[in-house]
């Protein structure tokens, strides 16, 4: 070997180790200078109502074994217990999201508790493959005895109701069918509702790695107990909690929620799909909100109605 080769390489074993590590530390500070700027877009900015009080509650899940926590929008004057409603977020949020995206707060009214918990990626529900992220039970029973302990919350299941967004929407509409003693009402905006059914692609690898740490392999148990195609095929739709759902006509999950909302109907579940202009964003979100309530405010007077006959 020429020695001017031999004099090169000797030069990269000795300058490489001194460099690299200098390397890293920038790109890692230029990193951390380049998401100063999304950090301060996310900064906490609840819209707020008047008459309406937020509080931020810290508690121990036992399902969990950690602390979580919740957000609440309640009315400051009240005289009675209320009804609650469970606000679920998306993919990537947090428990601020419903508060800081959306004008919820001004549709809490006299009557409404609104909950907002932190759901973290989980889909709502127990993961197949994480021993200690048991989130359906987090949802189902931690989170109302904790709410049910601190608020005047109505203790019924027709005084409970769960809607969300996106990942939330899942939630929702996968709990509600899971659980329909304890909901009278459940709405999902863009429901990621085909998740169970996706196959594994290598495409996109972290996201399938989750789904299957989540939701368990293709035909697993874990996948059909959690698939509300499945669920909603064998559900007794007399005893199904009111579903209303809606899709953006821009987004890719519109086919699979059009194929839902069809099932709800050859099987007679009471329900209402709304295909609606968008796309897969708070923005559409938050102008859907108003016709959720709605709709909300409607099927619970129903429901308080049957039971006073």
């Amino acid at each position: 070997m020429p020695t001017i080769f031999r004099r090169q390489r000797s030069f990269l074993f000795f300058f490489l180790p001194v460099v690299l590590p200098v390397v890293a530390i920038l790109i890692a500070f230029l990193t951390l200078t380049h998401r100063k700027p999304a950090e301060a877009a996310m900064a906490d900015r609840p819209r707020l109502a008047p008459g309406i009080v937020t509080r931020d509650v810290t508690f121990y899940s036992q399902a969990l074994r950690r602390n979580m926590q919740y957000r609440v929008f309640l009315p400051e004057k009240r005289d009675q217990q209320l009804t609650v409603v469970y606000l679920l977020h998306g993919g990537g949020g947090t428990f601020r999201d419903w508060s800081n995206y959306s004008d919820v707060a001004q549709l809490a009214g006299s009557d409404l508790l609104l909950v907002m918990p932190q759901g973290d990626y989980s889909y709502y529900i127990n993961a197949a493959a994480r021993p200690v992220d048991r989130y359906e039970d987090y949802i189902v029973n931690d989170l109302p005895a904790d709410v049910e302990s601190r608020f005047p919350a109505r203790h019924d299941g027709g005084g409970h109701a769960i809607i969300g967004v996106s990942m939330g929407g899942f939630g929702a509409v996968n709990l509600a069918l899971r659980h329909p003693d304890r909901y009278a009402f459940a709405a999902a905006m863009s429901p990621a509702i085909d998740v169970p059914r996706r196959r594994f692609t290598w495409k996109r690898f972290n996201q399938s790695s989750s789904f299957l740490e989540i939701f368990g392999p293709q035909g697993s148990d874990s996948r059909r107990t959690n698939d509300p195609f499945v669920l909603a095929h064998a559900a007794d739709p007399k005893s199904t909690p009111y579903l209303y759902l809606t899709c953006g006509r821009l987004e890719g999950l519109l086919a699979p929620n059009q194929e839902f909302a069809a099932l709800l109907e050859r099987r007679g579940f009471a329900h209402e799909f709304h295909p609606v202009p968008g796309g897969h964003e708070w923005s559409q979100w938050a102008t859907q909100v108003p016709g959720v309530f709605a709709s909300l405010r409607q099927h619970l007077n129903n429901d308080a109605a049957v039971v006073e006959r």
